[in-house]
């Protein structure tokens, strides 16, 4: 590592780049079983802040996996660099003040601590609570009965496990509140962190 000089001192810094974009950099982390809500909530939050002039970036997991993390399994050791990975991008666009929404199972408390040290204080977490068994009734992409069948290895939730995050900076409970309201919600939060107060 003696050959490497960073020049984080003398690249612009994040604020600069928030006044010309007259947003704060964050990055939501959005944690949660498959079919829990996730993708959906995350794709419609970029589109209504995008409505609003809002520039944004959606990290999600399995597009992650088809590109710069489509060299890693589904292992303790791979998921954890998968979302070290993960981490270490979504820092990047925070830093060019963008809003970052990355849609990741992060199973364990562990991992997510690893992503939450990574990214530093724009590191904001929400987790869309559903229960397993409401998430197994919807199935929406079919992994589930493939798990249950043993087709597939180490699934979160059924043969791998999930640590429900204790502490989120929002909850989400998709499973008693319409997918619109938690929506309205996300969006609501995510627009008021973001404001620059001038």
């Amino acid at each position: 590592m003696n050959h490497i000089y960073p020049i984080f001192d003398r690249i612009l810094q994040r604020e600069q780049k928030e006044a010309l974009l007259k947003q704060k950099g964050i990055v939501i982390w959005m944690v949660g079983l498959s079919g829990s809500g996730k993708s959906t909530l995350a794709r419609a939050a970029e589109n209504a802040l995008h409505q609003q002039g809002k520039l944004t970036m959606l990290l999600d997991g399995d597009n992650l996996r088809t590109g710069i993390n489509n060299n890693l399994g589904f292992s303790e050791e791979d998921r954890t660099e998968n979302i070290r990975r993960a981490a270490e991008v979504a820092k990047l666009f925070g830093n060019c003040g963008l809003i970052t929404i990355c849609s990741l199972i992060s199973p364990t408390e562990k991992i997510r601590n690893m992503a939450r040290s990574i990214i530093g204080d724009n590191y904001f977490e929400v987790y869309i609570d559903c229960p397993l068994e409401i998430c197994e009734q919807r199935d929406v992409k079919g992994l589930y009965a493939k798990a249950r069948r043993g087709e597939i290895k180490e699934f979160t939730g059924i043969s791998s496990p999930f640590d429900p995050p204790q502490n989120p900076d929002l909850s989400l409970k998709t499973y008693e509140q319409s997918i619109e309201d938690c929506h309205q919600i996300l969006v609501d939060k995510i627009l008021e962190i973001t404001a620059i107060k001038y």
